[in-house]
């Protein structure tokens, strides 16, 4: 038998990871694909702008919930093992996806049908909340110090596969069925696609090689502290800075990959095919060049990188988008998509590397879940709501561009504050210190 340290235990778990991951992505992210159809048939009542800061608004409705899933589950996996997590958390994304393919729209149930509509995503949004935080602490876990990098950089390139696939079949319906077609019962056909591939991920996970020693409590022994007041009382002012580092990458992915789309639809005026491709290229290039950053990660540093990553970014920002108003032309956005994407990856993937780096083995996957999770629901989920409500507010096409950019300054400042653990082994106690404890000697070197 094969296992997580041997590396065809380390394949098996790269593929069953990426492939579970992948279906969840695919889950969550399709609605933010289908939003301008989605805006007229659960918000009818309000004009056209309305319904579209009204789905995007629902969109990151599912971000409120992450945190608590991230805490709930992400204590789960600390005691009952990354891998039942990880199962717990496809079924509910799965009853999600259900929910929303089956529910009735405005015109047939009225005000009850976007109710439904956000009770789904807020069920999709606690399962990633608790997702992230389990199968990035599975794949950490599995590597070597050298190879963390490539391994962890799976997370991501799973994330990608998920988001082309799920862009993939909107932009096919959409381009085989027409408006018509997608607005009478298309649109519901990616979510039924993604409540019936569940079960496959599900039983994917069954049989992935568990990461965490899970031992019964000894009888009489006093209850365990939890993990998550640990990881806050401990650990708090690594969390802090965490979330604060992330802030420019979750904000950048969300508005390049979700927002981008309906940005390319609604103020450009590109057919919703040719902004789905966008959506396309997005997801092909993470998948693809995720492992390729996993591995310099592992060389030249995780900090170099993000540093790298969002220097480039912020370059980028502005010029791309006044590129896109100027030239509003398929080959455009393509590129500067593309080059927004490819910044992207960059910064993420080590990022996403770091975050469980930071915390003992223990409480590893708590620390992980709570900062991605709040992360992303201060400054990802509802990065296409805040950059709808600024094109409006500001009559300027290019206040995406200003909000990225902003964001992803703030993110540098956190970023000074966090050890980089590139090459070294992180179940050394030592090198995870409670914050307020005195350092002597090289045990932060």
């Amino acid at each position: 038998m094969t296992t997580p340290t041997t590396p065809i235990g380390r394949r098996k778990t790269i593929v069953a990871t990426t492939i579970g991951n992948a279906l969840e992505f695919f889950d969550f992210t399709v609605y933010g694909f289908l939003a301008l159809v989605i805006g007229k048939l659960f918000f009818p009542t309000f004009d056209s702008y309305g319904q579209l800061l009204l789905t995007v608004a629902s969109f990151g409705v599912g971000f409120i919930m992450r945190p608590l899933g991230g805490i709930l589950i992400g204590a789960y996996a600390d005691r009952a093992g990354r891998k039942k997590a990880m199962t717990l958390t496809i079924f509910l994304m799965a009853l999600g996806c259900a929910m929303i393919a089956l529910t009735p729209t405005y015109a047939q149930i009225g005000v009850a049908a976007p109710v439904l509509i956000v009770a789904a995503r807020l069920i999709q949004g606690f399962s990633a909340g608790g997702e992230v935080g389990a199968s990035t602490t599975l794949l950490v876990e599995h590597a070597t110090p050298a190879n963390r990098g490539y391994l962890a950089s799976w997370q991501f390139a799973s994330q990608g596969l998920g988001i082309l696939l799920g862009a993939a079949v909107v932009g096919g319906l959409s381009f085989w069925l027409g408006p018509q077609g997608m607005e009478s019962w298309g649109w519901r056909v990616p979510f039924f696609v993604g409540m019936l591939i569940a079960p496959v991920g599900m039983y994917i996970r069954r049989h992935l090689e568990e990461s965490l020693d899970v031992k019964a409590e000894p009888a009489g022994a006093a209850p365990r502290r939890s993990s998550i007041a640990e990881v806050c009382g401990e650990h708090g002012k690594t969390v802090l800075s965490a979330i604060l580092a992330i802030t420019g990458g979750t904000a950048a992915a969300y508005v390049v990959t979700f927002y981008m789309p309906t940005y390319a639809v609604r103020e450009l005026g590109l057919p919703p095919t040719v902004a789905l491709l966008g959506a396309v290229l997005t997801g092909l290039l993470s998948f693809v060049l995720a492992p390729l950053v996993g591995l310099w990660s592992d060389r030249a540093g995780r900090k170099t990188l993000i540093v790298r990553g969002r220097i480039a970014m912020m370059l980028m920002i502005y010029p791309g988008f006044l590129w896109l108003n100027l030239s509003p032309t398929p080959a455009v956005l393509f590129t500067v998509v593309g080059l927004l994407s490819t910044a992207l990856v960059l910064q993420t993937v080590p990022a996403i590397t770091m975050l469980p780096e930071m915390f003992p083995k223990h409480v590893r996957a708590s620390g992980m879940s709570l900062v991605y999770s709040v992360g992303v629901s201060l400054f990802g989920g509802f990065s296409p709501f805040v950059s709808t409500w600024l094109v409006n507010a500001t009559g300027s096409k290019l206040a995406p561009a200003w909000y990225l950019f902003a964001m992803t300054l703030v993110s540098l400042v956190g970023l000074l504050w966090l050890k980089d653990f590139t090459g070294k082994d992180i179940d050394d106690l030592a090198a995870h210190r409670p914050d307020d404890e005195p350092v002597s000697g090289t045990a932060r070197a």
